[in-house]
């Protein structure tokens, strides 16, 4: 495992951090999370040098955290760094901000967090926060040894990044980065001005929610002409690691050998270890993705659930799923799931919940109309 120093704070952290927001296995809720099957995995990424684990509150229908209290039981918590999280929808003054933390410091298992960051940000939120007193709560509980490190985490554009990152003294920054959003959210131009500020940046969407974990046709075509051949996974983990501002790139696994696999390849990338034929290559990728990617929905769920029983990132799910890799709607399982459900876009009344919950700010009403019609379901 290759470890980085976590800009001013003097620290190193391994490359690889555990996003715990995808485990999968038994139904709970409007999530999916098998918890012995999860403790297993936590527990494998941690003996092979992950000391980065990220949650939040509002995870896995807000097990993520228990999960993960149980999982660094035996000695484990003291190997590792905890991340996790304050969602504004929770807190609306002091008081249960510290109801909240002390909640979450319980469902850890822990007398610490070690990042803890505000859920979600962008201007307006931030000016939210700032209204309830939320820097001055972050600040005395640093102080009281509750949390070690001020941070957030940032939805929205540059513009809301700059803002943020320069109204307080914040002490680490975890935005959206892939080599598909070098120009949306905080993107590249974020990216640098964090690090120039000596703030470490964590990496989220590092694979677009697992959409360039497989390549479509004309994708894998440029890969298989390139004279060294990687996995799509090794080639986008590359990409990140070999910014010097990145100082941990967290990836969502469900099995064992994602585990593995991920631990192979944090094992090998290094700052500036991409030649200039390398760079050309995800520049030719980019460009094949977006020549035939539908939406740029990540499947983050942000936007669920809905009032009226859509299954948004399910619908745009399979729009781009037809879409990259030239597959028939009709015989795609998940669609007929939507279908056999009725979570179709046709119960969609254009009420706009999603859209104001998207941290991506997608066209969502009018997108969804798009996709059931060209999936042939809206007919």
């Amino acid at each position: 495992m290759k470890y980085r120093e976590m800009g001013k704070l003097g620290i190193q952290a391994s490359a690889f951090g555990l996003g715990c927001m995808r485990f999968n296995g038994t139904a709970s809720g409007d999530s999916i999370i098998n918890e012995e099957k999860a403790i297993g995995l936590i527990r494998q990424a941690i003996d092979g040098g992950v000391t980065y684990l990220d949650t939040a509150y509002v995870y896995l229908d807000k097990t993520s955290e228990i999960v993960l209290g149980k999982a660094l039981r035996d000695g484990y918590r003291e190997k590792v760094t905890i991340a996790t999280k304050m969602p504004m929808e929770y807190v609306h003054n002091r008081e249960e901000m510290q109801a909240l933390l002390d909640s979450e410091l319980k469902k850890l298992q822990t007398d610490h967090i070690d990042f803890y960051l505000m859920h979600g940000i962008n201007k307006e939120k931030w000016e939210y926060f700032k209204s309830i007193g939320a820097p001055a709560f972050f600040d005395d509980m640093k102080k009281a040894g509750k949390i070690r490190y001020k941070c957030f985490s940032f939805h929205g554009p540059y513009e809301d990044f700059e803002y943020v990152i320069n109204d307080w003294d914040w002490d680490m920054v975890q935005i959206q980065y892939n080599f598909m959003d070098v120009n949306n959210q905080a993107g590249t131009k974020g990216l640098e001005l964090a690090g120039k500020k000596g703030i470490p940046v964590v990496i989220m969407e590092g694979l677009l929610g697992g959409r360039l974990a497989k390549a479509p046709a004309n994708v894998q075509a440029l890969y298989d002409a390139f004279p060294t051949h990687r996995t799509p996974v090794e080639w986008a983990f590359r990409w990140l690691c070999n910014h010097p501002e990145v100082s941990v790139v967290l990836s969502g696994c469900n099995e064992p050998d994602q585990i593995s696999e991920n631990l192979r390849i944090f094992d090998t990338v290094e700052t500036g270890i991409m030649s200039p034929e390398e760079e050309k290559l995800m520049d030719d990728v980019r460009e094949a993705y977006l020549s035939r990617t539908k939406i740029g929905c990540t499947g983050c769920r942000y936007c669920m659930p809905c009032p009226n029983g859509v299954n948004i990132p399910g619908i745009f799910s399979v729009w781009n799923k037809t879409s990259l890799y030239d597959t028939d709607p009709k015989g795609d399982w998940d669609l007929k799931q939507i279908l056999e459900k009725n979570n179709g876009a046709d119960r969609c009344v254009g009420c706009g919940a999603c859209e104001a919950a998207c941290p991506q700010h997608l066209n969502i009403i009018e997108s969804l109309q798009t996709a059931w019609r060209e999936l042939g379901a809206g007919r």
